[in-house]
């Protein structure tokens, strides 16, 4: 028979959350602590970043300004622009063939 789950305030989360987060902390080892799954403190982290409204920053998440932003938007919808037009250059390039069926000549 399985134990029942603790249920956790949420103080309490917040407050595992806020361990999880300290520099050199193991998200494993902190819900080893609490006897918690890992993956359960990842999801508490990012339902705080939702409810907050936060962008994820750290472990090679960079927080960007708003110039920032604008400019990885501006080169995704730049590099969909280039993708758009090669797959047109090629589709040109299959239609335009002679296939030696049609010629005038």
């Amino acid at each position: 028979m399985s134990k029942p789950h603790k249920r956790y305030s949420r103080e309490e989360r917040l407050e595992i959350v806020k361990q999880s987060l300290e520099a050199g902390a193991v998200v494993s080892q902190i819900a080893r602590k609490f006897g918690l799954a890992p993956n359960t403190i990842t999801r508490w982290r990012q339902e705080l970043r939702l409810e907050n409204k936060l962008e994820p920053v750290g472990q090679g998440i960079k927080a960007l300004t708003d110039e920032e932003r604008q400019i990885a938007r501006l080169r995704k919808q730049l590099r969909e622009a280039e993708l758009e037009r090669d797959i047109l250059k090629k589709a040109i390039g299959i239609f335009s063939k002679s296939d030696g069926k049609s010629s005038n000549s």
